[in-house]
């Protein structure tokens, strides 16, 4: 059964930094394309960063470039976002999900399996 679980959350006042993590079981996240995505009150999912588990190879948001980093530690099966210089506009639920495919570029139909999901407030 695959499982994800996001942490780390919380709250952190602007410019602060926060590190979220997602605990994978069921699958190996090393062969995998995995993605990170947020949602904002009374907006819809937004795309932030992307991490071909197979090839290394991350994408990110204009939004987040330059201040967030999407890593993975095989050994523990786990995908972190590290956030730095965090901004208001970057509060949301962030959610670490699967992608069913990956044709280079992320819509809203190419998720596959998502977790609960991880609360960031960013706020003075």
């Amino acid at each position: 059964e695959v499982q994800l679980v996001e942490s780390g959350g919380g709250l952190v006042q602007p410019g602060g930094s926060l590190r979220l993590s997602c605990a994978a079981s069921g699958f190996s996240l090393s062969i995998n394309v995995m993605t990170w995505v947020r949602q904002a009150p009374g907006k819809g999912l937004e795309w932030v960063s992307t991490l071909n588990g197979a090839r290394g190879t991350t994408y990110y948001a204009d939004s987040v470039k330059g201040r967030f980093t999407i890593s993975r530690d095989n050994a523990k099966n786990t995908l972190y976002l590290q956030m730095n210089s965090l901004k208001p506009e970057d509060t949301a639920v962030y959610y670490c999900a699967t992608q069913r495919v990956w044709p280079g570029y992320w819509t809203p139909d190419s998720l596959g399996y998502r977790g609960q999901g991880t609360q960031v407030t960013v706020s003075s």
